[in-house]
């Protein structure tokens, strides 16, 4: 999948930027609870998602009452 495939929005994830979406809609990641069951290593590991990605996927899921698996 391109890059320029990939909706802006996807789910309930806050936007984190294109690279980033495409890395967890490749990894089948489409919800905060997705992100949930996934460390802060597992998704920094996947290439396109970096610290700043992980930053806004963590007030995410703070405001949602959620928490990365790490």
């Amino acid at each position: 999948m391109s890059t320029p495939d990939v909706p802006a929005q996807i789910g309930d994830l806050p936007p984190i930027g294109r690279p980033a979406s495409s890395a967890l809609l490749e990894a089948g990641i489409t919800t905060l609870a997705h992100v949930a069951a996934h460390s802060r290593r597992d998704l920094l590991s996947l290439h396109g998602v970096g610290p700043k990605a992980v930053t806004i996927l963590a007030t995410a899921l703070a405001e949602h009452g959620l928490a990365f698996a790490d």
